[in-house]
């Protein structure tokens, strides 16, 4: 319950309203208490696993600022990415290696002994993951102090508004805002609220709307026509943006009312012209964090191959970014195909900015725009299937090239897909982010209760979690 855009939406203004009420010694507990019984609602014995990481990083941290001899830092900061990365390993990771074991012995008509782990992914752990490793490299790094409140740490690691979808925090833009007192700010709050109603109607307008007919279609792609597969393919570039997007305007909204101030996860990632700048736009804590600590270092020991070695670094970077987001080849392959995409802008660079830089400027942005949204609908592709086998019933229906069409089931506002409805609400979205950035801000509180209104006329039920939850 708690992991859906509703039950977010009650257990937020409880956790505000207790916070507000204590004294500022006291609102670290309140916040790690609840940011714990909210990780527990899950699956409580989980906690434990947050709990060894925690313990190992904060002592890490506080031996990587006292040590000064290099090899035993090393040692430290080892321990702690072992650590984490092995819990990643184990639980996420574990059965996915195994499956493919056994595929590759069998080829030898061998047996693969080693047993299956039974277990959920806990809810959130490659994210949390990711921030507990930022804070052991940066300090290892000499860029932040180590926290030597050890309430304070594990409140970072499981700060609740981003614990189970991000954003990706690092220490220096967070730890010390947990130190420094926070009172009630009007503006602080109507800014938040709005964040929270905008995400709200993301994800349970827009996003939850999509959903239905992506769903239905991929459920039953072998009966589904080329115009909707095509559609399925669009709507889901749509609907992950909104879903995912709209978290992150949640869990930002959630802690600016209290005063705190989350990283932006997103910033018009469609209209980037490459796909370069589309991870500069999109998942920007993720990118970030890739680029820092896995990039850079790899293309900085591949100095010597110069461009072939920027190559390399950016596949190895994006094969693991796609390994991220998931154990199976369909993500793996979604991110090769975003590192391919990035090695082509890297070797024709000069000569796409020659060729593209004669157009008028409009048609110029026009086409690299589009260029970048079909690349990215068909990269979706393999986010949104299942397995291989599902990616390619997909791709062989879209290339029948069968764009029959029932007009009048298509735009039925009962009908199957409730196309019309859509439709209705993809442009009111538009309507309404364009009204934003012009309204002038004593139109805010209006503004919060309209998107209420319409999120309560026009939303699904609510029930579908996030889909970044499950990573």
């Amino acid at each position: 319950m708690l992991f859906n855009s509703v039950g977010f939406l009650i257990f937020f203004p409880v956790v505000t309203i207790v916070f507000f009420l204590l004294y500022h010694q006291y609102r670290w507990m309140w916040l790690l208490a609840a940011s714990c019984f909210f990780y527990m609602f899950f699956k409580p014995e989980y906690i434990l696993i947050l709990a060894f990481t925690i313990v190992i990083d904060y002592y890490a941290g506080l031996l990587l600022e006292r040590e000064t001899d290099l090899k035993k830092r090393k040692r430290y900061l080892v321990l702690s990415l072992v650590a984490n990365i092995g819990v990643l390993a184990i639980f996420k990771y574990f059965n996915f290696i195994n499956d493919n074991i056994t595929g590759f012995v069998s080829v030898f008509n061998y047996k693969n002994h080693i047993p299956y782990l039974n277990m959920i992914l806990p809810i959130g752990l490659s994210f949390h993951t990711f921030q507990a490793m930022s804070y052991t490299i940066e300090v290892y790094k000499g860029n932040h102090k180590a926290e030597k409140h050890f309430g304070i740490y594990a409140l970072y690691v499981m700060f609740y508004p981003q614990l189970v979808a991000g954003p990706i925090e690092r220490p220096q833009n967070i730890l010390y805002q947990f130190h420094s007192r926070k009172y009630f700010n009007y503006d602080n709050a109507v800014t938040g609220l709005r964040l929270i109603a905008w995400g709200l109607f993301k994800k349970i307008v827009i996003a939850d709307r999509l959903a239905l007919y992506v769903n239905q279609v991929y459920a039953d792609v072998n009966n589904a026509n080329s115009l909707s597969v095509l559609l399925a393919i669009i709507f889901f570039s749509l609907q992950i943006y909104t879903d995912f997007s709209g978290y992150s305007d949640i869990a930002r909204g959630a802690a600016k009312v209290m005063g705190y101030d989350l990283l932006i996860n997103f910033n018009a990632p469609f209209k980037s012209k490459s796909i370069s700048e589309f991870w500069r736009r999109w998942h920007i804590s993720l990118s970030t964090w890739f680029f820092d600590y896995l990039y850079y270092p790899l293309a900085l020991s591949f100095r010597d191959f110069n461009k072939a070695g920027i190559a390399l670094a950016l596949l190895i970077t994006f094969f693991l970014s796609g390994l991220w987001h998931g154990a199976g080849w369909t993500f793996i392959l979604y991110g090769v195909l975003h590192g391919a995409a990035l090695v082509y802008e890297l070797y024709t660079k000069k000569i796409r900015k020659k060729i593209f830089g004669k157009l008028p400027v409009a048609i110029n942005v026009f086409l690299t725009r589009l260029f970048v949204l079909l690349y990215l609908a068909f990269s979706w592709v393999f986010f949104r299937s299942e397995n291989l086998h599902k990616v390619k019933f997909v791709f062989s229906k879209l290339f029948e090239l069968n764009f029959s069409i029932n007009f009048v089931q298509l735009f039925a506002s009962q009908g199957p897909f409730k196309f019309a409805n859509i439709l209705f609400t993809l442009i009111l979205c538009y309507l309404l982010s364009v009204m934003s950035k012009k309204m002038p801000g004593r139109y805010n509180v209006p503004y919060i209760f309209i998107l209420i209104f319409l999120i309560i006329i026009l939303g699904e039920n609510g029930a579908t979690q996030f889909i970044y939850f499950q990573f």
